[in-house]
């Protein structure tokens, strides 16, 4: 399937009776889940017997799995214990990974903090970025039939001392990592869109995926995030919209489901009330597929 869709869904009774059946009931082809609480630093263990089910049940059905790390991890914070604790949460989400399927874990690039927004602090912070994540990334290897999950760095909205805002900031990033073959791309068109890239003009999606492929190289992008945005562009604010009810509209997904550089990707909607039944994220996304 060139770009199957679906969505975030929430694991509640279990991977298999909660999250599947939930996909499945909403029609995904591919869908994101937490294993562990997305606000808090456990390292939540998996059941194995759940976990090989849930594996070969999604293997069954054809069933795209992603997995979201914790909106806490920050692998260039200054501060020691958050810089440790966000690389221990990364590493246990990859291993999760693996025992669940997944194919791979996103992972929000995070910020540097400092009030001051040096050049000096923002570099410390890549340095810091490099110590923590390479090791993990080095750590990664197939598995018999399975193939290591992908380190999927999401640039965010700019907000705050962000470290990569937008794609532009995926270079010195990615090269911080020594561009390591499993660090892959995570775009999330709100997040990019309020970090300027001009998502609501005609080509403009389509260049900004050029561009992306042009710093990362071809394959490096494994997941979209399909988000339109309740702000205009460039307003560094991180607030999702339903698709074509936000300020980016539905050119811009016509055009990222068209481009070469997405062949095999999955979309995921992140959009409010987009696990609720009825909602028109997805089918709106298979249809938008079937024309491009």
């Amino acid at each position: 399937m060139r770009n199957p869709v679906g969505t975030h869904v929430l694991v509640g009774a279990g991977l298999v009776r909660g999250a599947l059946a939930s996909a499945l009931e909403l029609g995904c082809e591919a869908m994101q889940v937490f294993v562990g609480n997305p606000r808090g630093w456990a390292l939540s263990p998996g059941r194995p017997a759940e976990d090989a089910a849930f594996r070969e049940a999604c293997a069954e059905s054809g069933m795209r799995v992603l997995i979201h790390a914790p909106y806490l991890v920050n692998p260039g914070s200054p501060t020691p214990a958050t810089h440790e604790r966000s690389v221990a949460l990364v590493a246990h989400n990859l291993r999760r990974a693996v025992e669940i399927g997944a194919e791979g874990v996103v992972v929000h690039t995070g910020s540097y903090v400092d009030a001051t927004g040096g050049v000096a602090e923002h570099e410390a912070a890549l340095r810091r970025v490099r110590e923590g994540l390479l090791p993990v990334l080095e750590a990664l290897e197939d598995d018999g039939d399975r193939t290591a999950p992908w380190l999927l760095l999401e640039p965010t909205a700019g907000q705050g001392r962000s470290l990569c805002a937008g794609v532009e900031d995926l270079a010195p990033y990615l090269a911080a990592l020594d561009d390591h073959p499993r660090a892959g791309i995570c775009l999330d068109t709100c997040h990019v869109f309020a970090a300027g890239a001009p998502l609501d003009e005609p080509g403009g999606a389509t260049a900004t995926l050029d561009r992306v492929v042009e710093i990362g190289g071809p394959g490096r992008l494994r997941l979209v995030h399909a988000n339109d945005s309740m702000d205009v562009r460039g307003a560094f604010r991180d607030r999702h919209q339903r698709l074509g009810e936000g300020h980016i509209g539905v050119g811009a997904f016509e055009e990222l489901l068209a481009h070469p550089a997405t062949a095999g990707v999955p979309f995921i909607l992140e959009t409010p009330g987009s696990r609720d039944a009825g909602d028109p994220g997805i089918a709106l996304l298979k249809d938008l597929r079937s024309t491009a």
